[in-house]
């Protein structure tokens, strides 16, 4: 920060707040005041108790409250202030910087409702200490800024970085969890985990809203899913009534709910073009012949369509075997799938993780002796594999098609080229992290800020 030189001020200045992405604003210039103050609405507190933080949002230009800036800070302090009509009010007091002409120096701010007033700052004497004399009869003796600048591209480029508040969706305490946490606090936000099967939701068009443990749920900045396969129905319903509200997911409810149910996400990668191996379904046993023969004969994998973590998955080696099995699965009214069995695959699969349409790190899963299924969670082994360019541009495409911005896509090798098997919108993070000897939760934490950055937002107008 530079060493400012003394400035004339008039009782009106132009003024930028970088460290808050408030690059052009109008500022009154008061004398009689002791602390600045910023109008600020949406005013919400979080984050430890020991480093309290408070996030809200700007109207920068007076007359357009279309245009929004959401910011955030720590706390410094909360003071009590009166203003010039007598009124007293508690206040959130941050520190921030002010620039003026190419000079900066830090200021303290108070944060307040001036929608009523012509000016969205005011600026008291503390920020104006041995920086500023004033021209008490003059506006405007330092460069003139323009509005014109939130209308730029180059407004959301010099965003700074801010703290978030983030929601985790798990109902369980294991690697996966715990390092989301660990890691979005090691980058400074505040990460909450809650438990999906507690929460509970208001319906209506004017105030949708997600309740927890008796209480409204903050505004989160963003929430990461990590909705277990039992409870898939209403934890989708949950993500969807955070995506009402407009808080962004990692992974959309409706990418979640489609890669869940396998037939449907085999029906969505056909239509992507994804490759994956011949799969065949069909709900009448007299079709059991033709099904058997749609999905290339046996060897073959018949799988139900609930399975997960390679459970409720059946290789039958003949066709004898294959009728048996899909006899068996009828008989308790199961769904399954019958799908060609990749031989050359050898009890072997790639995962690939995908993160933000790209593939972050990949690694090769081995199934335990005897057992052709590769999971890691069956005692299967993994260790780090480089994966090849088809490899990576499918897995990215089968990620895409479910629109997830975390993705664990699962694929074999085959003659043919690379085969999905199933894309995966929970993947684990401890298996993957250890393979690879990368750290994939900064990686994710890299996509979301870049995905919430704060930027001048645009509100629909309403029709009268």
């Amino acid at each position: 920060m530079s060493d400012p030189e003394m400035l004339q001020f008039g009782w009106e200045e132009w003024i930028s707040l970088p460290g808050l992405g408030v690059p052009a604003l109008r500022a009154k210039v008061d004398t009689g005041a002791r602390t600045s103050a910023l109008h600020a609405f949406d005013i919400e507190t979080f984050g430890p108790s020991a480093r309290p933080k408070v996030r809200f949002t700007v109207h920068p230009i007076p007359g357009r409250d279309d245009l929004v800036i959401p910011c955030s800070a720590p706390i410094s302090d909360r003071r009590e202030v009166t203003s010039s009509n007598g009124e007293k009010e508690l206040r959130y007091v941050i520190e921030t910087t002010l620039e003026v002409a190419g000079q900066s120096w830090p200021i303290e701010v108070t944060l307040t409702d001036r929608s009523t007033m012509n000016s969205r700052m005011l600026l008291g004497r503390q920020a104006m200490k041995n920086h500023i004399s004033i021209v008490a009869t003059d506006r405007f003796c330092q460069p003139e800024l323009s509005y014109d600048v939130y209308h730029s591209s180059k407004v959301r480029q010099a965003q700074p970085s801010r703290a978030l508040r983030i929601a985790v969706l798990s109902r369980e305490d294991n690697y996966s969890t715990r390092r989301l946490v660990e890691e979005g606090e090691k980058r400074g936000h505040t990460v909450e985990v809650i438990d999906t099967t507690r929460c509970y939701m208001a319906i209506n068009t004017l105030a949708p809203e997600v309740h927890y443990d008796g209480k409204r749920l903050p505004r989160y900045d963003a929430v990461i899913p990590r909705i277990g396969a039992s409870i898939t129905p209403y934890g989708t319903a949950i993500v969807r009534q955070f995506e009402t509200i407009g808080i962004y997911s990692v992974n959309p409810s409706r990418g979640i709910t489609a890669s869940r149910d396998k037939l449907y996400a085999h029906q969505i990668m056909a239509r992507a073009k994804v490759p994956m191996p011949d799969t065949a379904f069909a709900a009448s046993p007299k079709d059991t012949g033709n099904l058997i023969a749609l999905a290339g004969n046996a060897p073959l994998i018949v799988k139900l369509l609930e399975s997960t973590q390679g459970k409720g998955v059946v290789l039958a080696e003949t066709k004898k075997a294959a009728e048996s099995v899909i006899d068996a699965f009828r008989g308790l009214k199961a769904n399954f799938l019958v799908q060609h069995f990749v031989k050359e695959a050898a009890g072997e699969d790639i995962r690939c993780l995908v993160i933000g349409n790209k593939v972050v790190a990949s690694m090769k899963r081995t199934g335990a002796e005897g057992d052709f299924r590769s999971n890691l969670h069956r005692g299967g082994s993994a260790k780090s594999v480089r994966i090849t360019k088809e490899e990576r541009e499918t897995a990215v495409r089968a990620a895409r098609a479910f629109d997830l911005g975390l993705a664990g896509v699962d694929l074999l090798r085959s003659e043919t080229g690379p085969k999905v098997l199933e894309v995966n919108s929970s993947p684990g993070l401890e298996g993957i992290e250890t393979a690879s000897k990368k750290n994939i939760t900064e990686k994710l934490y890299e996509t979301i800020e870049r995905s919430v950055r704060p930027m001048p937002v645009r509100k629909r107008r309403t029709k009268a």
